[in-house]
């Protein structure tokens, strides 16, 4: 039996809302923590922060499913997440030489290292999609959205979920899809 999904629409729906969110603050306000121990010498201390952010991404992710934040067929969203992270390294490496320009070395030696790391991601995920992706699916006949932002694309009517549907990729919200032609 999988859990996603399984609030959404109940009395529990906005608390597992709440607590996503949360949760997902925690691990940007753990991370945070342990990038300011690392300056201050704390090695062990940012190990430490950075132990409780990954719990507490894992916790993020719980309550999402819960909700049915995400798609339970989910190879949808991988590959626009692929797209993205693929896009995302030079992307992040234009800010990295932005940051450079503006005389702050250090900051940008680290996006150029982040602006890497997202290009493994989009590495790593399309090695899964080429490996377990099943064929995509038909859309013959099928309404599909696009979210203008980042290209995810809903396949259905978008109008049958409620208001406050979000494109699962960036967030925006689902008066900004498009219907595809």
């Amino acid at each position: 039996m999988s859990l996603n999904g399984i609030t959404k629409g109940t009395e529990f729906e906005d608390m597992m809302k709440r607590l996503m969110q949360a949760e997902a603050n925690g691990v940007m306000m753990y991370y945070a923590l342990a990038q300011l121990a690392r300056e201050q010498g704390l090695e062990d201390v940012a190990e430490g922060f950075v132990a409780a952010a990954n719990e507490e991404a894992v916790h993020a992710g719980f309550y999402a499913v819960l909700n049915g934040k995400y798609p339970s067929d989910f190879w949808g969203l991988v590959r626009a997440v692929q797209k993205a992270e693929e896009n995302g390294e030079a992307q992040v490496k234009a800010m990295a030489d932005k940051v450079r320009a503006a005389g702050f070395a250090e900051a940008a030696d680290q996006m150029e290292i982040f602006a890497r790391q997202e290009g493994g991601h989009g590495v790593r995920l399309q090695a899964m999609l080429d490996k377990y992706q099943p064929k995509a699916a038909d859309t013959t006949g099928k309404k599909v959205y696009v979210c203008p932002v980042c290209g995810y694309e809903y396949v259905g009517d978008i109008n049958d979920e409620d208001d406050s549907y979000v494109c699962p990729l960036c967030g925006q919200p689902k008066s900004a899809f498009v219907l595809k032609k």
